[in-house]
C-alpha cells in the first residue's frame, strides 16, 4: 500500500498536493504547488525509478522549480525530498525507509522528523492510521506557523482507483482531528467497498442513504 497525508492553511489542500498510484508509488508536490509534478513523480516510479531518482529527474525539468517543494515514496528504499531555494518560510524535510515527509511555512523545523518518527513507531498498524498518527504528531511538534483549515488521506492498493481518499476542504475547527474522525468511520468499511467493485455479490450493503 501506498499513502499520503497533508494538512494546510489553503482550502482543498489534498486535491492538488497528495499523489498515489497502485503499485508505484505515492507523491506530494507542495509550496506554490504544480499539480503536474504529481504524475510525474509517479511516472518516473512506475517506470522503475528509486524515490530519489524520481525526485532528482523531476526537479530537475520543473518550470520555476526553485518554488516547490517535493516528497515521494516508491516499493522499496528510503523516501525522498526536494525543496527549491524559494521554498516559503521555515521549511524542512526528512525521510526514513517507507517515508518521506516536508513541510513549510511552519512552526518548528523539526516537524517533518517528528511526522516520521510517528509514522515508524508502529509497523503493524494500518497504512491510514499510520498516516493519521504521522499528521497527528506534526500538529504536536508546532504544525503550520499559522492556523490550518484543511486536511486530506490519499490510500491505494491492488486496485486503479485509491481505496482511500479523505478530505476536510475547509474548517474553522481542526482539520487534523476532523480527517481522524473521518478516518475512523471509514477504516472498517474501506475493503468492503473494494469487494462491492470486484465482487459486487459479496460485499456487505451498509444501508446507509444513497448506498449503492
Amino acid at each position: 500500500m501506498f499513502g499520503a497525508i497533508l494538512s494546510s492553511s489553503s482550502p482543498a489542500v489534498a486535491a492538488r498536493c497528495a499523489w498515489a498510484r497502485a503499485r508505484a508509488g505515492a507523491a506530494c508536490t507542495q509550496n506554490v504547488t504544480d499539480p503536474t509534478l504529481g504524475d510525474a513523480l509517479l511516472d518516473r516510479l512506475a517506470a522503475g525509478d528509486t524515490a530519489g531518482q524520481a525526485v532528482e529527474i523531476v526537479a530537475a525539468a520543473a518550470r520555476h522549480a526553485e518554488h516547490r517543494q517535493l516528497t515521494a515514496v516508491g516499493a522499496s528504499g528510503h523516501g525522498a525530498t526536494y525543496s527549491g531555494s524559494q521554498t516559503l518560510g521555515c521549511h524542512a524535510e526528512a525521510s526514513g525507509p517507507g517515508w518521506a515527509a516536508a513541510g513549510n511555512l511552519l512552526a518548528e523545523a523539526g516537524v517533518p522528523e517528528a511526522m516520521g518518527a510517528a509514522f515508524a513507531s508502529d509497523p503493524g498498524a494500518p497504512l491510514g492510521s499510520r498516516l493519521v498518527a504521522a499528521l497527528r504528531a506534526a500538529r504536536e511538534a508546532g504544525g503550520e506557523a499559522g492556523p490550518v483549515h484543511s486536511a486530506g488521506m490519499l490510500v491505494v492498493h491492488r486496485v486503479a482507483w485509491p481505496v482511500t481518499d479523505l478530505r476536510i476542504d475547509w474548517t474553522e475547527a481542526d482539520p487534523v482531528e476532523e480527517l481522524a474522525a473521518l478516518w475512523g468511520l471509514w477504516a472498517p468499511m474501506a475493503e468492503d467497498y473494494v469487494m462491492r467493485a470486484l465482487e459486487p455479490g459479496a460485499a456487505p450493503s451498509y444501508g446507509v442513504p444513497g448506498d449503492e
